[in-house]
């Protein structure tokens, strides 16, 4: 499995909140939800999405992301002024912070001003893509606008046909497919950006360091040791050792660490897991030393960090308006 598939398999959608958005001139949609990573395709119409002094047009077919947590606009294409804003947790108010949710919510992932408007927007919503999926959408330009024809259009079609069902299961269907659709929008801007790329990807162009990557990535929790790895991959020591810092811009072990303790960072969300079974996953003898290892790295424990994110993830008190009709059938 090449470096990029490895790390692809594990920002997963969950709860991935999804909404169809169709409105009529004039409309414009202030978005600042902060979520890690969003997913844009216009489906009729045409949009334009603002990203402070940057501004793109958005045509059928279509597929742009955007990387949180910096806010944005969505309207028409005549530049009118915000008619909404999207708040945390898909909280919808007015500019002047009048709740919307019933005169904007039109049925089942059905929002907007016009159910029947010319506009039409999927909008897709990673809340949280997690610490191994920034790495990939940290990859990523603020905002990656990809025409059509870039992302195979079924897959949208797909997504469009299946945001407005109640089957049994749907959530699972729409997060699987809103996945599926980050990759390939992932893998059609790699395509024609592979300059940009960091080092653990451009590192798939040497047979020798891919190996070792690959072995890293799929099999965190053995001991590797530059040695094994260079046998793993047929070379010598001394040649992995060189051609790992040269792509990579670091050696072997320091990645497999930092690979680790990253992927600490997102088992430590599941409070089910003991710190023991954290560090018996990722390669460390025990909850002691992945402490140890974590603390170093990143100037706090484990148990720290966990409560940090409890923190985070606390539903927002009472006293905001959301999209409850679109959220409820999201989940």
């Amino acid at each position: 499995m090449d470096p990029l598939a490895r790390v692809l398999d594990h920002p997963r959608a969950h709860d991935v909140f999804t909404v169809r958005v169709v409105m009529r001139a004039p409309w414009a949609v202030a978005v600042r939800d902060r979520a890690a990573l969003t997913l844009a395709m216009v489906t009729s119409g045409q949009s334009v999405l603002r990203h402070g002094a940057d501004e793109w047009t958005i045509r059928p077919g279509d597929v742009v992301l955007v990387r949180g947590p910096d806010p944005y606009l969505v309207g028409d294409l005549q530049g009118s002024e915000p008619i909404a804003v999207i708040g945390p947790d898909q909280r919808c108010t007015s500019p002047e912070g009048v709740e919307l949710h019933q005169t904007m919510t039109h049925g089942l992932r059905l929002w907007g001003n016009d159910p029947a408007g010319p506009d039409s927007v999927l909008i897709a919503s990673y809340a949280d893509v997690g610490e191994v999926g920034r790495l990939v959408s940290d990859v990523l330009p603020t905002v990656t606008h990809l025409p059509a024809g870039q992302v195979d259009p079924t897959l949208v079609d797909l997504l469009g046909r299946e945001v407005g069902s109640d089957a049994l299961g749907q959530g699972a269907v729409l997060d699987r497919l809103v996945d599926v659709l980050l990759i390939a929008a992932i893998r059609g801007w790699i395509t024609t950006h592979r300059s940009a790329l960091p080092g653990w990807l451009a590192g798939g162009d040497d047979p020798a360091v891919a190996t070792a990557l690959a072995a890293i990535h799929e099999h965190p929790e053995r001991a590797w040791s530059v040695a094994g790895l260079a046998r793993l991959a047929s070379v010598s020591r001394a040649t992995l050792a060189a051609r790992f810092r040269e792509q990579i811009g670091e050696p072997p072990i320091s990645y497999l660490t930092r690979w680790r303790l990253t992927l600490a960072r997102d088992l430590l969300a599941d409070r089910a897991l003991t710190l023991e079974t954290i560090a018996e996953r990722i390669g460390y003898g025990s909850a002691f030393a992945l402490s140890n290892a974590f603390r170093q790295h990143y100037g706090r424990s484990p148990t720290e960090h966990r409560r940090r994110l409890a923190v985070q993830r606390e539903p927002l008190q009472p006293g905001g308006v959301d999209l409850p009709a679109v959220r409820k059938s999201v989940r």
